[in-house]
This record gives C-alpha cells, structure tokens and sequence, in this order.
C-alpha cells in the first residue's frame, strides 16, 4: 500500500510540474483574446478567419475560425491557405536584400543599371530611379493598378506601359501607394539571379523557413483547404471569385496559412534569423525596418484617426508608426474578397498575422492591437467596436455619395444619338480598348475583351450600372461627341478613350 501511495504521490507530483511547464505564461490573454476574436469576428459579420500571435520568437496562440465559404460546413484552420495579397512586399523587399547582401545590387543604383529597357514618361526620373525607389512609393507614378485589373496582359507589358502614366507628383516629394513598382522589383531580382521571382522566393523564403504550405502564386495553389472571398452584393454577403495578382506577383500573389506565417513573423521579429542561419546580414535587415519616406495622413488607414500617431512613415515593404510611444511596423493585403495584416513592435517581441475572407474587413485592425494591449503594452479598449463605428460611418459617406449622384440626375432627357451610333471600338495607348455594342436597351462595354458591364441610359449622354461581376460595383461612362455631332471619345470611370472605328 506504501508503494502504491509513493507512487502515486511521485506521478502526481511530476505530472503537476509537466503541466506548468505547458501552461502558457500568457494562459489568461490567450483565453480572452480567443473569445474576443469570435467576438469581433460576428460583430464584422466576417464568415472566417485566422490568427497566429508570436511574443519573445514563440508563437504563443494560432487558431482558425468560422468557415472557409458562407453556407458550407468546412472550418478555417491554422492550415487553410488565404491569399497574402500586398503583405507579400515586405517578402519581395527581402528578396532584394538578399541580393544587396551579397553584392550584385545596391540599394541606390539606378534601375537602368538592371533594365536598360526601362521607361517611365518622364526622362530625367527614368534615369534616377533607384532600386530603393521601387520599394517606397515615391516615383511619382501616382496608383496604375488599372495595368493589371482592368486588363489581361502579360507583366512585361504591363512595365512597358508605365511609360505613358503621366506623373502626380514630382520623384521623391510625396508619397502615392504604387503596386507596379514591387513588379518592377522582382524583374530586377529575375535579372540579377538568373531566376523566376517564384523560384527565388522559393528556395531562398519558403524553404530555408519550412513555409511547406506557402506558394508564390494563385496558379500553384491546389489544396482544397483553401478560403473562398466574400463581399456584400445588393445587400447580402455572397462569394465570389479570386481575384488572381500572378502577374504582379511580387506585389501581392503569395497564398499561406497562419502556420506557416507565424515562422515568417518570427523570422521578421528576429533580424531575419531562423533555424538555420539568417535570412539577412543584420545591416541590411535593419535598413529593411528603416522609415524610408513620409507617409500623408491622407495616405493612411483610416483606423489612424483613432490611433492619432504622431509619425507615420513606410520601409522596405512596412507602414511604420508610433503607439504607446514603440514603433509599430505593419503591412495590409488586400484582394477583392479577402484580406490580410501584418504587425509587429520590434522592441515588445510581439508580431501577429491576420487573414480574413471578407472583403476590406477592418477588423483585422482591431485585432492587432487588442493583441498589442493584451500580450505586451496593457490596456482594455474594445477597438472592435471603435473601428466598426469608424468604418460604417465611412461605408454610410460613400453610400450617401452614391445617393447624392443618383438624386442629382437630369430626368426626361435622351441620347444625342440612337444607341447603334455609339457603338464601335475606342482606343487609348496607355489604358487599350473598348470595344461597345447594343445590348437590349442597354449599351454593353468590354474593357479591353477582360471587364464587362451593360449599363443603361442616364442622361444626356451618360450611361450608368452595374459591371457584369456586380462586386466590382458600378460603372459610368460619358460619351463626347465631336463638332459634326458624333461620337468621339469616351470617358469609362476616368479613362479616356478615342473612337476609332
């Protein structure tokens, strides 16, 4: 019986050290974060969701939640894969460190030192762009993402392009969020490595890292736990298709799961370090992390009208600003349907990635700093419920836009001409075709044989309504007509186009 005891008593004993041991210093956070993230989760009314938080190069909480697709019975998991969208670019700036680590590149040489064939409208800024200059949004080269969504051209032709993109803004004098820059970036990589950016992000991120689950592009996803995108359509949530980013790829074309981000958070939090060496040399990894330009404030999210930073700023890849006196490094993704966050305070050990699969769901916001207050900086403010005011009251501005537009339409007016006279082929070097055809009563326009929409009289000569994938919301195009009353030119939301046919 003595024995029986003894041993009993020694079990207990071990099996009470082992399960505190196991028990997270963090147990209360980890269980009142989870419950806040179901919370915030139904509050944003987003259909799934998943988290991974990394505090002092652990990961300390990862977990998946609600569905992959409204209406079917798959749960997200710490495995299910989500597009990475534009947090992709802080993985394309490392890319190009790599390169500067081991003397092919510098940050400060001119582009054209790597593609001679590079242009852009103006000649003097073709000729000092900077390989820096890719990474930070300062070109002058105000947003072009009409290059790849409005059209279905290969990347070479996309870059090709930038060379009939008027400047906004003189180099280096502001700050104007530019994708096609990244794209640049990586034939820069292509050049100087003689490989496929996949490939080199490949071998030189993925797989030092054990990123078994991550891929550099949409194409090379074939796992069926994957999430599907949502947005709000006529007023109900619905899903809808991918939107695929490969050829901008390094702008914003990995797909991952919070398993495998949470090694690349730590990777990130850590100068660059990982089981087997580094990624980085610690200089290069520090000047990744460097504010690089000012960032406007009407540049920024939204949420930093709550936040009120004193400085906002952007690195290689990463929106930077102050909160509770640490710097806060962090980097959305966003496709339609689906987004993504990324963010850290170097100096508290704390990162944390999001994915969501509902369209520009804020609530990834609210989560990082609920993460913040609860594992590193204190405090108990229900950001949730701050930025869903903050967010539907924009949603109410720009839907009182909408209405304000509507209300203000010139009744009981007719085309100048009969629908067949509008049609025909109008073309744009920079911005390519449209080619438009009756429709019923309705006119019917293909952007360049890739984006659809039929869209109804207005007034006068203005034809409005809802594209063909109506998630991509609505159109207006305003035809001009030339002194002997024909259609001339056309204006399809802000890109011009002549008729030549």
């Amino acid at each position: 019986m003595k024995k029986i005891i003894t041993f009993l008593f020694v079990f207990s004993a071990v099996f009470s050290t082992a399960q505190r041991k196991q028990q997270s210093p963090y147990a209360q956070q980890i269980q009142e974060f989870d419950k806040y993230v179901e919370q915030a989760r139904t509050q944003w009314m987003v259909p799934g969701l998943a988290v991974v938080v990394v505090k002092d190069n652990q990961v300390i909480f990862k977990k998946g939640y609600g569905t992959r697709q409204l209406g079917k019975p798959e749960q997200v998991d710490t495995q299910t894969l989500f597009a990475c969208a534009s947090t992709t670019k802080a993985m394309t700036a490392v890319c190009l460190g790599m390169l500067v680590d081991e003397g092919k590149v510098n940050w400060n040489d001119p582009v054209i030192n790597y593609l001679p064939d590079f242009q852009l409208y103006d000649p003097f800024v073709t000729r000092e762009l900077k390989i820096r200059d890719l990474l930070i949004h300062d070109s002058g080269v105000g947003n072009t993402d009409f290059l790849w969504g409005a059209m279905n051209i290969p990347s070479g032709e996309i870059i090709k392009k930038l060379s009939l993109v008027k400047p906004s803004y003189s180099l280096r004098s502001s700050f104007i969020y530019q994708n096609i820059f990244y794209l640049v970036a990586g034939k820069v990589i292509e050049k100087v490595s003689g490989q496929s950016w996949a490939d080199f992000i490949q071998k030189r991120i993925f797989d030092p890292l054990s990123m078994t689950r991550t891929v550099p592009g949409y194409k090379y996803v074939k796992d069926p736990n994957q999430s599907k995108p949502h947005m709000k359509v006529d007023g109900s949530i619905q899903v809808i298709e991918n939107s695929i980013a490969d050829e901008v790829a390094p702008a914003g074309a990995v797909w991952s799961c919070v398993d495998d981000m949470g090694k690349w958070v730590i990777c990130m939090l850590d100068s660059s370090k990982y089981a087997g060496g580094r990624l980085l040399k610690p200089a290069t990894w520090t000047e990744m992390f460097k504010p690089q330009t000012i960032v406007p404030a009407n540049e920024f999210y939204p949420t930093m009208q709550i936040i009120k930073p004193n400085w906002t700023t952007y690195g290689f890849g990463w929106f930077q600003h102050d909160y509770k006196g640490k710097k806060v490094n962090y980097h959305t993704g966003s496709l339609a349907g689906t987004v993504a966050i990324n963010a850290q305070i170097p100096e508290d050990k704390i990162g944390i990635y999001i994915y969501a699969n509902y369209d520009h769901a804020e609530v990834r916001h609210a989560l990082v700093y609920k993460a913040f207050d609860l594992f590193a900086l204190g405090g108990t403010r229900d950001w949730s419920s701050e930025f869903l005011k903050l967010y539907t009251g924009i949603l109410e501005k720009n839907e009182k836009k909408e209405k304000d537009f509507e209300a203000n339409r010139v009744l009981n007016t007719m085309p100048s001409l009969s629908l067949q006279e509008y049609t025909g082929k109008y073309t744009d070097p920079l911005y390519g075709e449209i080619e438009v055809s009756v429709n019923d009563k309705n006119l019917a326009f293909a952007i360049n044989n890739y984006v659809k929409a039929s869209l109804a009289h207005w007034n006068y000569d203005t034809f409005y309504g809802p594209y063909e994938k109506r998630w991509d919301g609505k159109a207006k195009a305003v035809f001009i007509l030339n002194a002997s009353g024909k259609a001339d030119r056309l204006n399809f939301d802000g890109m011009e186009f002549k008729k030549t046919n």
